[in-house]
């Protein structure tokens, strides 16, 4: 499995259980070197990157390189997430690539998604491997 520089976890962030099962393995059969951290609600994604809440002494988990974000979910939308997000200190968020992963098919979310700075790119559900892997090869730097 390859190892990229800054690139040693991913974060999924979606409600359903299932999508992030799936995205798991999907993550998993990717040849890339990373721990996966599924959560179900952007309040809890939220928590974990800043160390807060129910992550609070968390400092030891590998920080995402990669955020798989959900647009639809109860309480914060995928779009809450990224207001709060945007005004988290940057020390938290660096090296970080946002990569919307949706079911969505409004056009207006891919344009708002793209207009976003802090969202690297807009993609329909499923993830695949080789995502991950043109991800890893795109954003960050092979570990030799």
């Amino acid at each position: 499995m390859k190892k990229y520089k800054g690139f040693k976890g991913v974060l999924l962030i979606d409600d359903d259980a299932a999508t992030n099962f799936i995205h798991t393995k999907m993550i998993e059969r990717a040849d890339v070197d990373v721990q996966v951290t599924a959560i179900n609600n952007a309040v809890d994604a939220l928590d974990f990157l800043a160390y807060t809440g129910k992550y609070s002494g968390t400092e030891h988990m590998p920080r995402p390189g990669v955020i798989f974000l959900d647009i639809n979910m109860p309480g914060l939308s995928g779009w809450d997430f990224m207001d709060e997000y945007r005004k988290m200190d940057d020390s938290l968020k660096a090296r970080m690539v946002v990569i919307m992963l949706t079911t969505s098919i409004n056009p207006a979310d891919k344009e708002r998604a793209l207009k976003n700075s802090d969202i690297s790119t807009f993609l329909h559900k499923p993830l695949k491997p080789h995502m991950v892997e043109d991800f890893a090869m795109k954003y960050f730097e092979e570990e030799i």
